[in-house]
């Protein structure tokens, strides 16, 4: 089966470790591309690419300063994506618990 396209979902787009990087980078606060191009060690066409992509699935906002566009990581968007993967890091949590349980019988024994 083919893959989706990148900008379908939010899943596809955070796919790509360069725009997990960005989101993390405009964590704090808005940036303008060339900021993001610089700290990430990117070309600023590539930047704008993966921007574009992260916009398209509301992962980033972005707002006109005067001649700049400033982005930013837009959290609510994120959050689904947060209770997703909370749901498997129960399950390993549980696992662990597990483990560590089986290996402190085995201990006493």
């Amino acid at each position: 089966m083919p893959r989706a396209a990148t900008s379908s979902d939010v899943f596809n787009a955070v796919a790509e470790p360069q725009r997990r990087a960005i989101l993390e980078f405009l964590l704090p606060g808005e940036r303008p591309v060339g900021d993001v191009a610089t700290a990430l060690g990117l070309a600023q066409p590539s930047v704008s690419k993966h921007l574009r992509v992260l916009s398209d699935v509301n992962l980033v906002r972005a707002r006109r300063d005067g001649r700049r566009i400033l982005y930013r990581t837009n959290t609510r968007a994120i959050k689904p994506l947060y209770e997703w993967a909370g749901t498997f890091e129960r399950y390993w949590r549980n696992q662990l618990t597990r483990i560590k349980e089986r290996a402190e019988r085995k201990q006493r024994k």
